[in-house]
C-alpha cells in the first residue's frame, strides 16, 4: 500500500506568522515565573527570619 505524501501535521508545528507572538509570549511567561519564584523565596525567607 502506497500512501500519498502529505504535509506535516502536529501540535508542535510552528506557523511563520506566529513566531513573533510566540517569542513575546515566551518572554512574558519567563518573567512571570521568575517573579513568582523571587516573591515566593522572599516570603519563605521572611517567614523564617521573622
Amino acid at each position: 500500500m502506497l500512501m500519498a505524501r502529505q504535509g506535516r501535521h502536529g501540535a508542535t508545528r510552528r506557523q511563520p506568522k506566529g513566531v513573533a507572538f510566540d517569542r513575546w509570549l515566551d518572554r512574558v511567561v519567563t518573567v512571570a515565573v521568575l517573579t513568582a519564584l523571587v516573591v515566593g523565596l522572599a516570603a519563605v525567607a521572611a517567614h523564617w527570619l521573622l
